[in-house]
């Protein structure tokens, strides 16, 4: 059943044409992506083409080879037919130098996936030279081919369509390709499908790719471009952007990405981003639909793909990646706001996020093997798995405590068939911290590996360790050159406050410098707490102490405050240099000892949200309701913008947490909060924690 409709709904905001300064500011915003490398050389181009043309020829002689094995007549043979066709970021025009291709091969209905594909393909690459670190992932929930073809990192998906012979002009666009189609060529199939019809929904290819291409370094360099990790991923931010360039036309990139942060930075979620109405189709495809299917309720970011069947492309968002990436829509509006004052320039919307620095505690995921096989199998399973890791913490710490993963793994080259993955850990915003009280969070930990370890292809030496470390215990090797870089001056995320963090021992106090860098506006960096509070405020904060014992016996980490000595003496099968393996050891957190993050409902005052309706020109988009109790929009501007008022009803904020900061100011030009230096309240951190619970 299609979705209700509305002309208004899909009518644009603004239409003005393109200012000088949009013009200027555009050719900056290219120079510094140039510089940056984020474009491949022609010769790099040119070596793609030509790794795809070469495919193409391999793919069309398996599928004759396999009709002839199965018994065909020549006939048959010499006109049956498979092609290549690519998706994801090359299609899209943004990809970058040594990026993979995300490629589709399409086949006849007799060639099946299990047999052929995985089976006669898979070995046909497996003999040529130019194929290297050809690994098949036959159960994954989109089937995969991974390899190097000359260099090239290839991503090969297939499909059987239900036709004799594909045409070399196949279009995949027409919905009738879907009859009889299982699920896994469902989704092999949309993943073309998706990118086509983003491309024919904007309304400048070259803007949008451009704008795209912008957002996509910009995700990378703060940490939240990982699907894996419960982040977005190429798809999610492609249609992101493709929303923002149907609603600004006529705009120029850089714009277009202001645009991009005022718009994200208020959108009320879970109202859904559609790029067109949820249409219906013949075939029994279920498409995204939260009256009728329960579990699409749950969805916390709903981005809703655009070719039938329309499905959530962000499920993997958890509540604490949701909160990260706000008060990072929040940074980049507040950073283009400052651009617009003249205060700061582009190069502070990219500067890199310091994971390392931002938090106090963490988990420290071990995985080895025994082979290289071994572990890229091990790998791939642990990584879709890390998301329930985050989830059941939320879940057992009744959503009290954060958690931050890292978007990729960290390699450390002295340990053979090693890889190691990390997850901050800090008090959720809103959560009322009770002197004493601990997470325990040794039953999860102990859940999660069980889950990890139900994996139905595991070998022996296939082993995972979890293990709490705290900062000063990070290992070297996540440093560049195995170096720990020197302390920064801490950075808070409200108002490009600067703080000077001196951590000696117990009873140091933290002082926070209000005074700005314009260079380095970091609003809402977690390397220093913030709340919402009507002022400005120096905080002197105790540096309290950390109840902490490692979830696994005889580790050799040396958590800083870890009570007891540990050893380590790791199971048959595992790399003696892994300082982690099972136990029931109970980790406890104080809560205190956690830093604070900013409030997840930072969405902009009311005067933001009147000023950016009158920017919308009172478009008056429809709002769309999908059954009683759960509230779906999609209104431009308007569709999931909302004042922090409306945002409490999804992020409750139900006191007792400590005010640290303001709002960050939310008018056009940088306010004299940024310029001005504010009033100074010095109060003791466990003192306002008694008086707040």
């Amino acid at each position: 059943m299609a979705m209700p409709k509305s002309n208004q709904m899909w009518e644009p905001i603004s239409t003005a044409q393109p200012s000088e300064l949009d013009v200027s500011r555009t050719q900056e915003l290219q120079k510094l992506m140039e510089n940056a490398g984020l474009y491949e050389s022609r010769e790099e181009a040119l070596k793609r083409q030509e790794v795809l043309g070469r495919l193409d020829q391999i793919v069309k002689s398996w599928v004759k080879k396999v009709t002839e094995a199965k018994g065909y007549n020549e006939e048959m043979v010499e006109e049956v037919n498979a092609v290549i066709i690519t998706f994801g970021s090359y299609r899209l025009g943004v990809n970058g130098p040594g990026a993979d291709i995300d490629t589709l091969c399409v086949g006849p209905r007799h060639a099946t996936r299990e047999e052929d594909f995985f089976g006669e393909l898979h070995r046909m690459l497996s003999e040529l030279p130019e194929v290297q670190e050809l690994h098949p992932v036959p159960d994954a929930h989109v089937p995969v081919m991974k390899f190097k073809f000359n260099g090239v990192s290839i991503d090969l998906l297939y499909a059987n369509l239900g036709l004799w012979v594909i045409p070399d002009d196949l279009d995949l666009s027409v919905p009738c390709f879907l009859q009889d189609l299982d699920e896994k060529s469902v989704l092999s199939v949309n993943g073309s499908r998706v990118t086509d019809k983003i491309l024919r929904m904007v309304p400048n290819v070259q803007s949008f790719q451009t704008t795209l291409r912008c957002i996509r370094y910009w995700a990378k360099q703060r940490g939240i471009y990982s699907n894996v990790a419960g982040f977005l991923g190429g798809i999610n931010w492609a249609i992101l952007v493709a929303r923002i360039c149907q609603l600004y036309p006529t705009a120029l990139p850089s714009l277009l990405v202001s645009r991009f942060f005022k718009v994200y930075s208020q959108w009320r979620w879970p109202n859904p981003v559609l790029l067109c109405p949820i249409e219906g189709g013949s075939l029994v495809l279920q498409s995204w639909d939260p009256r009728r299917n329960f579990r699409d309720r749950n969805d916390l970011m709903p981005i809703i793909t655009p070719a039938y069947p329309c499905i959530n492309s962000s499920y993997n968002v958890s509540s604490s990646t949701l909160c990260i990436m706000q008060q990072e829509f929040q940074r980049g509006n507040n950073i283009c706001e400052a651009m617009d004052a003249s205060v700061t320039g582009w190069n502070s919307l990219f500067e890199n996020f310091l994971f390392f620095e931002a938090y106090k505690n963490y988990l420290q995921i071990d995985i080895t093997a025994r082979k290289e096989i071994d572990l890229m199998n091990w790998q791939g399973w642990v990584e879709s798995r890390l998301r329930l890791l985050t989830s059941k913490i939320e879940r057992d710490t009744r959503g009290m405590l954060q958690c931050h993963p890292h978007p990729g793994e960290c390699l450390d080259k002295s340990k053979k068939f090693h890889r190691c993955y990390f997850m901050g850990l800090q008090r959720k915003p809103g959560v009322c911290a009770q002197e004493g009280e601990p997470f325990d969070i040794s039953f999860t930990v102990e859940e999660f590996k069980n889950t990890v370890g139900m994996y139905t292809c595991k070998k022996p030496g296939m082993w995972i360790g979890v293990c709490h470390i705290k900062r000063n215990n990070i290992p070297l090797f996540v440093f560049p050159g195995g170096v720990r870089p020197a302390r920064p001056k801490r950075v808070a995320r409200e108002n490009g406050a600067a703080a000077e963090a001196d951590e000696a021992g117990n009873g140091k106090k933290r002082k926070i410098d209000e005074s700005i860098t314009g260079h380095k506006l970091r609003k809402y960096d977690s390397m220093a707490g913030t709340r919402n509070s009507p002022l400005a405020v120096e905080a002197k904060v105790e540096d309290c102490s950390i109840t902490a014992r490692c979830p696994i016996v005889d580790c050799s980490q040396s958590c800083l405050g870890v009570e007891g000595p540990f050893r380590f003496n790791p199971p048959v099968g595992a790399s003696s240099s892994v300082g982690c393996s099972s136990s029931s050891t109970a980790v406890e957190i104080l809560v205190s000892d956690l830093v604070p993050a900013p409030s997840v409902c930072q969405q902009g005052s009311s005067k933001e949200h009147d000023r950016f309706q009158d920017d919308a020109q009172s478009t008056g988009e429809v709002q769309q309701n999908f059954g009683e109790g759960t509230r779906v929009e999609n209104d431009g501007v308007q569709q999931g913008v909302a004042t922090s008022k409306d945002c409490s009803n999804i992020f409750r904020n139900d006191g007792g947490v400590e005010e640290l900061e303001p709002t960050a100011p939310s008018s056009n030009a940088v306010s004299a909060a940024y310029l001005a230096p504010k009033p100074v309240i010095k109060f003791n951190f466990t003192s306002l924690v008694r008086a707040n619970c």
